[in-house]
């Protein structure tokens, strides 16, 4: 089908390369342009100035950008996706942001005819070069139906989670998870460490037990070794967890282990570490 993608970023631009290799007609945009002018010569496809310009005569638009005020200024306006798309297109949304944000949009697009789906994604940039993206969704079941399919380009897991926000509030839950299974990793490597253990014995006899995790399989080697220039930036796992302690707020749910990693994040921020995956917490240790 005609689909458009809107954000180029670590994410996004490997994204719409899976959509445009899937066979779909894909038209980008991004705020430099001369990201969106490589994209066509890795991939082809067009790309356009505006996006209302990319949305035209598009059935689907995704849109990956960095934050709440981005998503809007991308999606509301004269210049904007909304302004540009057909009665019974729809927009997906694999931005991480606040679930009023979703509602917001979902509401605004409906009064236009047009679907909309908060779809955030986890897995990371590995994720998605390699098309393997957990992609959590809220919004119409139909709207879900039609788009799922299409998801699948970079996609391994594709689940409706229901109405629309619940796509945002499910990954709240996946980065409240996360920061406490980083921390946790970090104390029990540098443990290990200081007991004169071979750490990565340590991490491959325990990853077939009952401490599995992704984050121990991929990360625990990394942070053994010292390497954190990849992978997903403090400066995003901090905003994401600014979106979760917001809603915690908002439903008087409590998050004290997230809220104290939050300001180890901080301190490593602070030392100018903002780029550095999320595992560089075991540099406070």
């Amino acid at each position: 089908m005609k689909v458009a993608f809107v954000g180029l970023g670590v994410m996004g631009y490997p994204m719409a390369g899976h959509l445009q290799k899937a066979g779909h007609d894909v038209t980008v945009y991004n705020r430099t342009s001369a990201r969106a002018a490589a994209w066509v010569d890795t991939y082809a496809g067009t790309h356009a100035a505006t996006p209302k310009e990319a949305a035209q005569g598009a059935e689907m638009v995704f849109v990956c950008v960095g934050n709440d005020d981005d998503v809007r200024s991308v999606v509301l306006g004269e210049q904007g996706v909304l302004a540009g798309l057909s009665k019974g297109s729809i927009i997906v949304d694999h931005t991480t942001a606040s679930a009023h944000l979703a509602v917001e949009l979902a509401a605004a697009s409906k009064t236009q005819g047009v679907g909309f789906l908060d779809a955030p994604v986890s897995g990371g940039q590995a994720g998605a070069e390699n098309g393997v993206l957990t992609i959590m969704v809220g919004g119409e079941a139909n709207d879900f139906d039609r788009a799922a399919p299409v998801m699948a380009a970079f996609g391994r897991t594709v689940k409706h989670m229901g109405e629309s926000g619940n796509g945002q509030k499910t990954k709240m839950v996946n980065q409240l998870f996360i920061a406490g299974l980083i921390q946790s990793l970090s104390e029990g490597i540098r443990f290990a460490q200081k007991s004169g253990l071979d750490v990565n014995e340590v991490i491959d006899v325990i990853k077939g037990g009952a401490a599995q995790s992704w984050q121990l399989e991929n990360r625990g080697p990394t942070m053994v070794q010292g390497k954190f220039d990849f992978g997903f930036a403090i400066d995003w796992m901090r905003k994401d967890l600014g979106i979760c302690f917001e809603e915690a707020d908002r439903i008087g749910a409590e998050t004290p282990v997230a809220r104290l990693v939050d300001q180890f994040y901080a301190e490593l921020q602070a030392q100018g570490h903002n780029r550095d995956d999320t595992s560089s917490l075991i540099r406070r240790l």
